[in-house]
């Protein structure tokens, strides 16, 4: 059994440039909330002098630290596996709370059934949203991952489902994460884990929240990656979506989908866009380690007495946001 508190996860490599416009806004927000709190910081091998500087300078802290570069989803469960308060706080390095942050994102926890609530994420220097609530957007048997959706009529005072939590700021229930196995480390070193994990939740018959008035604010990279770098987050992405679906879909739709990507497939061939076909190979030589994520879940659901499709939670979503007017972006 879980103290009461928030456990801070945040996942670092080579962070030690953010650490002072970061940090003292989360302590702030933490010391604000009125529970006790940890944070926990799990460096990724960093070749900065992250640690040191964290060492030094926030004695407080629990570092922890990878021997070997292992990627987002296995660096932030180590963090997230120490936690000792019920309350679990998903927080990327280069993300800013505001102090009253967490004042609006406790109160859902009053509700059992409640996995998470994430907040509003704007930019760094103004108040341009960047993500709102994750529209649940799923075209025929194929899952679409980055619709955002607001409800126009301001203020937003209702509570908010939204299909995802994002990775970069997130409060979730220490039990029911755990329960889950934490992020899904086969979709490492990134992209889609926080999809897959709240659409997980979200079968077990879960809610995952959005709460505008919770801010914070993301500081985006204004370096330019490489041709080479690009094709590879590419090919990363699109070999992580298709792991999604594997997961997710029945065999049925699988077949369909597979038929779907193939057509896909000749046509990027045609405009020479490799690296999709590149994906394909990466998840046929790792289809079988998708099996056996999607039997744990099939095992886990079937003790949970719970077992929703992807259609279902779809269909759950927008009967719950029925006659509501939305503004997607």
């Amino acid at each position: 059994m879980n103290l009461k508190g928030i456990s801070v996860v945040i996942p670092n490599y080579n962070g030690r440039n953010l650490f002072p416009q970061t940090l003292p806004f989360v302590f702030k927000a933490l010391e604000n909330c009125g529970l006790p709190f940890e944070v926990i910081i799990v460096d990724d091998c960093s070749t900065d002098e992250s640690v040191e500087f964290l060492r030094q300078n926030y004695p407080q802290i629990q570092v922890v630290v990878n021997e070997v570069n292992r990627g987002f989803a296995p660096t932030i469960n180590r963090g997230a596996f120490l936690a000792k308060f019920d309350l679990l706080f998903l927080l990327n390095s280069d993300v800013k709370l505001e102090p009253d942050y967490f004042e609006y994102l406790i109160p859902y926890f009053d509700q059992p059934d409640t996995f998470g609530v994430m907040g509003r994420i704007e930019n760094w220097d103004d108040d341009t949203i960047q993500d709102g609530a994750k529209f649940p957007a799923i075209h025929g048997v194929k899952i679409k991952t980055f619709v955002n959706y607001l409800p126009v009529q301001k203020p937003i005072e209702q509570k908010v489902w939204t299909m995802y939590l994002s990775g970069a700021e997130a409060l979730v229930r220490t039990e029911k994460f755990v329960l889950l196995g934490g992020f899904d480390e086969i979709f490492a070193p990134y992209y889609i884990e926080d999809y897959e994990l709240s659409l997980r939740a979200w079968r077990l018959g879960w809610v995952c929240y959005y709460e505008h008035k919770s801010v914070c604010r993301h500081k985006t990279s204004s370096s330019i990656k490489s041709k080479s770098r690009k094709r590879q987050i590419q090919t990363i992405y699109y070999r992580n979506k298709i792991f999604l679906h594997k997961i997710h879909l029945t065999p049925q739709q699988f077949f369909f989908y597979a038929v779907q990507l193939s057509l896909e497939c000749l046509l990027r061939v045609i405009t020479l866009k490799f690296y999709y076909i590149n994906a394909i190979m990466l998840f046929l030589k790792a289809r079988q380690e998708c099996n056996i994520s999607r039997k744990k879940f099939e095992t886990l659901a079937k003790r949970a007495g719970v077992s929703l499709s992807v259609r279902q939670v779809r269909d759950k979503i927008l009967q719950n946001l029925r006659g509501i007017p939305l503004s997607k972006f």
